[in-house]
């Protein structure tokens, strides 16, 4: 089988890049640097599904995105989450987040109503992070 990227991010997503094991997605609301790492293993849904090669290539990339966020918006903190209560698929939240953006200090889910990048918006933010 396969590996295909669940409805719910294939809908709420951009696709940016497709790393060695990973998709680069970004959530399509312009609030938040709001980047998300899926990897390409078809049924995973845990991290410890992932085979211990695939695990250490999975940090690596983890590493490389958020090292890249932390150069790129330089956010007083670095969101990395592995929830998976909505989209059973394996996929980790990395969030640039800031003391005076939209939500701070509460989680960004549900707070309030995504508003979509502008054509502009994404090709400034893909040349800022030359993916």
């Amino acid at each position: 089988m396969a590996f295909e990227l669940a409805p719910e991010l294939h809908r709420d997503c951009i696709e940016l890049a497709s790393w060695p094991l990973c998709k680069v997605l970004l959530m399509n609301d312009s609030q938040y640097p709001w980047f998300i790492l899926v990897p390409q293993v078809e049924g995973a849904r845990e991290i410890i599904d992932l085979t211990e090669a695939q695990q250490t290539q999975f940090w690596q990339e983890s590493k490389q995105l958020s090292e890249l966020l932390m150069t790129v918006f330089t956010p007083d903190k670095l969101n990395v989450a592995a929830l998976g209560n909505m989209v059973p698929q394996l996929h980790v939240h990395h969030i640039a987040r800031y003391t005076h953006d939209a939500a701070w200090p509460k989680p960004v889910w549900g707070v309030h109503t995504a508003q979509p990048y502008s054509e502009s918006q994404l090709l400034a933010l893909k040349k800022a992070l030359s993916l």
